[in-house]
């Protein structure tokens, strides 16, 4: 029992650089791994099926981004409700923040996976794509199989955040890279050796994701968990269903309006990627802006891990007021996201042919030229993203997600979605393309403004409580 409060308790003790160190570098492994095997489930379809194929999975990601903002909507939700608790010293109401979390990861879980499966051909039919399309009936294929693991996806990436915020992030990596780690080994041998083609990529992910799962529930069941999973005591309240969307509103809202983008995008590469590209120029737009994602992403996990690494350390020290703790954190949080943004722009601008190469080294030329110079301009804004997903996050776990919900949707719906709607009508297809920079440098300015604000409170805040004392 000592040694479960003393991994709470030194999140207030402990030096904040060692533990953002602690708590990131397994975040940061798990999720680069996470990130690692979704780009090489695209390297393999790409090379063990074809281009189109990519294409189709570009198509379902809207639905796949769903999911997941309900996920962090009940996961993340709960995740920062049982950080304060615990800085609280209330542990009971944490564990039962808990229970909430399991049901309403599940049920959500059921109920998006039966309304999608009933009217999965009209869904798809609607995603975005040129008229006439290769990549649609790829990404049914694809999808129908990815939809019966919904359940085993969100309760491990739910509960994954809820065993962080507990102090053990390790268990979290793990869990991760379990699943990551299967996914590599499945892929390569269901896509090429059992010639599945994207019916394998599928079914090496939903497998993968019931192993992550698996093992998370195995840990918040077992005795060395501080808030242990107890459906037997699981009493129901509203209240508490309401304390867990509001704390986790803010990353649904982001990964909601990022599906709404994806499909706009979608949509927009349909239309105009025949213009600029030529015959089945929507379908290769597709697919190489699928590819400079996938890449993006890799530099964006390890931001997302340093967020989640200093999640608890901020939401504790916060709720025990120790506001210049809180502080320090957060600026360190801030230095290294911005380093590996930095060094992500760096590789892109470098080395873009390369990295398109490794997804389809037998792409149409068509492909090969437009993909390199679009990773080229998507990723010119990448060093201001590091300091806007940390400070947004900010306002979530210091217990005002109002103000986290405004610079989450402040990118993806007041500066994107235009520039994406404005910017397609004026350049076409590399309108689209450079719609994302042009809307985080504006994220980015707007959100600087307002945490200078609190950074300024924050030490006005210490300072009083010094005098106090």
């Amino acid at each position: 029992m000592a040694d479960k409060a003393n991994a709470a308790s030194r999140l207030g003790t402990e030096p904040v650089g060692k533990l953002l160190l602690q708590f990131s570098l397994p975040a940061i492994t798990g999720m680069l791994v996470n990130a690692l095997y979704n780009v090489v489930d695209r390297i393999w379809v790409g090379r063990g099926v074809n281009e189109l194929a990519l294409g189709g999975l570009s198509l379902v990601l809207p639905l796949m981004t769903i999911t997941m903002a309900f996920s962090m909507l009940f996961g993340i939700g709960s995740a920062n409700l049982i950080s304060m608790r615990l800085g609280q010293r209330r542990k009971e109401d944490a564990e039962n923040a808990l229970n909430h979390c399991f049901f309403l990861l599940v049920i959500s879980a059921l109920v998006i996976m039966t309304v999608e499966l009933i009217f999965l051909d009209q869904i798809i039919a609607y995603l975005g794509s040129e008229v006439g399309s290769g990549t649609l009936e790829y990404a049914r294929r694809y999808y129908r199989i990815i939809l019966y693991g919904q359940a085993f996806f969100m309760l491990g990436f739910g509960f994954s955040h809820c065993t962080r915020a507990q102090g053990f992030p390790l268990i979290t990596m793990i869990g991760m890279i379990l699943g990551a780690g299967m996914n590599m080994i499945l892929d390569p041998l269901f896509i090429i050796i059992f010639g599945w083609g994207v019916e394998g990529a599928a079914w090496a992910t939903i497998i993968s994701q019931f192993l992550s799962a698996v093992w998370i529930l195995y840990f918040v069941n077992s005795k060395k968990a501080i808030v242990r999973l107890n459906l037997r005591g699981f009493r129901p309240s509203f209240r508490i269903v309401l304390d867990i969307m509001s704390f986790g509103c803010s990353q649904f809202l982001l990964q909601f309006a990022m599906s709404t983008v994806q499909f706009l995008v979608n949509m927009s590469l349909g239309k105009y990627g025949v213009a600029t590209l030529g015959k089945g120029g929507g379908d290769i737009a597709l697919s190489g802006l699928n590819i400079t994602m996938s890449i993006s992403m890799l530099f964006f996990m390890p931001v997302f891990g340093i967020n989640q690494g200093a999640q608890p350390i901020l939401g504790f020290n916060y709720g025990a007021k120790k506001f210049d703790r809180v502080r320090k954190t957060f600026l360190l949080a801030i230095t290294g996201a911005t380093s590996i943004c930095l060094l992500g722009f760096s590789l892109a601008q470098l080395f873009s042919g390369f990295l398109i190469r490794l997804f389809t080294p037998d792409g149409s030329p068509t492909l090969l030229s437009f993909a390199p110079v679009a990773l080229r301009v998507i990723m010119i804004a990448m060093p201001l993203n590091g300091f806007t997903i940390v400070a947004t996050n900010f306002f979530v776990v210091t217990g005002r997600p109002k103000i986290s919900i405004f610079l989450s949707m402040l990118r993806q719906v007041f500066a994107l979605i235009p520039c994406l709607l404005i910017f397609g009508r004026i350049w076409g297809l590399w309108g689209v393309v450079a719609a994302p920079p042009v809307a985080d440098t504006f994220a980015f300015i707007t959100t600087g403004l307002m945490i200078l604000f609190e950074m300024r409170k924050l030490k006005a805040d210490h300072a009083m409580g010094s005098v106090c004392q």
